[in-house]
């Protein structure tokens, strides 16, 4: 198994390391020669969705990306990921996001709290986003003080918290075993 990451700004070193402890093959996307490589899932990884946006836009990514995903293309979405996999961007899941829900960074936070299939995890909420509104299809695999902050759509996962930025790899290893389905 090889799992592409979305590279083009945030927290992706942090997704590479959890795969590497989790013994999964993984390798960095910040241009269409790199897309181009096999791969059988995709994580996009929290960051700013306006300049991740951008640069999707700008190293002509947008297009493959999306009709990647459209297709079938396992992908876990976090933080700013679940934002680019919504109704306004990338439009692949069925998700209405409120970007930086929680407030600006001075918001962030951390809590434990439960996540269907999986138990009570870490969770890192940085500016974060909720989901607003769930369409036909989507599972709620998590709320937190009555937010959506992770769902899953067919073979797309989101959560609005950074569970790359724990020891717990509990959520990494739902989506690998997601894409192994």
């Amino acid at each position: 198994m090889k799992i592409a990451i979305l590279a083009l700004q945030g927290a992706f070193a942090e997704h590479q390391q959890m795969l590497q402890k989790l013994g999964v093959e993984s390798f960095l996307i910040r241009n269409l020669d790199d897309w181009n490589q096999e791969k059988d899932g995709l994580i996009i990884p929290g960051g700013e969705s306006t300049a991740m946006m951008r640069i999707i836009k700008d190293e002509e990514l947008f297009e493959p990306v999306s009709q990647a995903i459209k297709n079938g293309l396992p992908t876990f979405g976090t933080c700013a990921g679940l934002i680019m996999l919504d109704d306004t961007h990338l439009n692949t899941m069925n998700i209405e996001a409120k970007r930086n829900a929680y407030g600006r960074q001075l918001g962030s936070f951390y809590t434990e709290d439960e996540f269907e299939g999986i138990g009570t995890i870490p969770m890192t909420f940085i500016r974060a986003p909720y989901i607003n509104k769930v369409g036909e299809g989507v599972k709620v695999l998590s709320t937190v003080d009555g937010h959506i902050v992770a769902a899953r759509q067919g073979k797309q996962l989101v959560t609005s918290f950074h569970p790359e930025l724990n020891e717990d790899t509990r959520v990494h290893d739902y989506f690998v075993k997601m894409i192994a389905e």
